[in-house]
């Protein structure tokens, strides 16, 4: 199978095109956001406080989503990754980036795309903080001359991972998942010790009516209850997550076409049947990026 994504790649989408699919990815992001909570303050501050971890499980299951979707993709011969941008590494102005940004989130409660969310619903701290970080870019930019040496200080150039721990693609992407399915486990264990914690016992002066009853709670339960539960996406993502450590590369050549530093070669793929592209993009500019305009992007 000849690969057709990233589709402005391929020159399916144009400019135009990549405009409107970047509107409307951000419309769903926010909409995605605030439908799991994330536009509101309090609900992300219980994160720091161990009550509730929901920012966790949701930044955790995206990250898996798309690792996951991205590995197949790749493997299938459906997505081709030597054309998708991996931002570079500099290692000290990230770092300094890295604790701006923690603080930010401690004090304000809110990150840039939760503030966005935020802001867009009416939240007067989602608005103050979504100005305060366009004047905080503002800012950057206007002096960014003096700033210039440190922020291309450090330069690592690509790196990632498997380059960083020298093991295959799929080995990596089974760790993180394992990884993922622990800390779940964990957070939920918090929430429930908390939850327990500062549960209070019903007064005895409330009518039994007003509490239903063990069968009507099941029932009601059982009515109600999603096709998707999170049991059976968490074994979904464990069976990919172990595959993928069998796979191969996801890159769907020889691995030339990975990225500077990865692992010149990978376990042996169990996976025979599964289909490799056979194009040939242009090889990656010298320093350790892929086909893209520009030495940094930010996200």
């Amino acid at each position: 199978m000849t690969p057709f994504t990233p589709l402005s790649e391929f020159g399916f989408v144009g400019d135009t095109g990549s405009l409107f699919a970047a509107v409307g990815i951000g419309v769903a992001f926010g909409w995605a956001l605030e439908r799991a909570g994330m536009g509101s303050a309090r609900k992300l501050a219980g994160q720091f406080y161990l009550t509730d971890l929901t920012v966790f499980k949701v930044m955790f299951s995206a990250i898996v989503t798309a690792m996951l979707g991205a590995f197949w993709l790749g493997r299938l011969g459906v997505l081709d990754l030597s054309r998708v941008y991996v931002p570079e590494t500099f290692l000290a102005p990230q770092f300094v980036g890295g604790l701006v940004f923690g603080a930010g989130f401690v004090i304000g409660g809110l990150c840039p795309g939760t503030a966005c969310a935020s802001a867009a619903t009416g939240r007067i701290d989602g608005l103050l903080l979504a100005v305060g970080m366009f004047l905080g870019v503002l800012g950057t930019g206007l002096a960014f001359t003096p700033l210039q040496p440190f922020y291309e200080s450090t330069a690592r150039g690509t790196f990632t991972l498997p380059s960083l721990l020298h093991l295959p693609y799929g080995v990596v992407v089974a760790g993180v998942v394992a990884m993922a399915l622990a800390g779940f486990v964990g957070a939920e264990a918090i929430e429930r010790r908390t939850a327990a914690r500062g549960a209070r016992t019903p007064s005895a002066s409330m009518p039994s009516a007003s509490m239903p009853s063990a069968s009507e709670s099941t029932r009601k339960h059982a009515a109600h209850r999603p096709v998707l539960t999170p049991r059976r996406l968490a074994s979904s993502a464990a069976v990919l997550g172990v595959l993928a450590a069998f796979a191969g590369s996801p890159y769907t050549a020889t691995a030339d076409r990975a990225p500077p530093g990865a692992p010149a070669t990978d376990v042996p793929s169990l996976i025979p049947l599964l289909p490799r592209a056979g194009s040939q993009p242009a090889p990656p500019p010298p320093g350790g990026g892929t086909a893209t305009k520009g030495k940094k992007r930010s996200c």
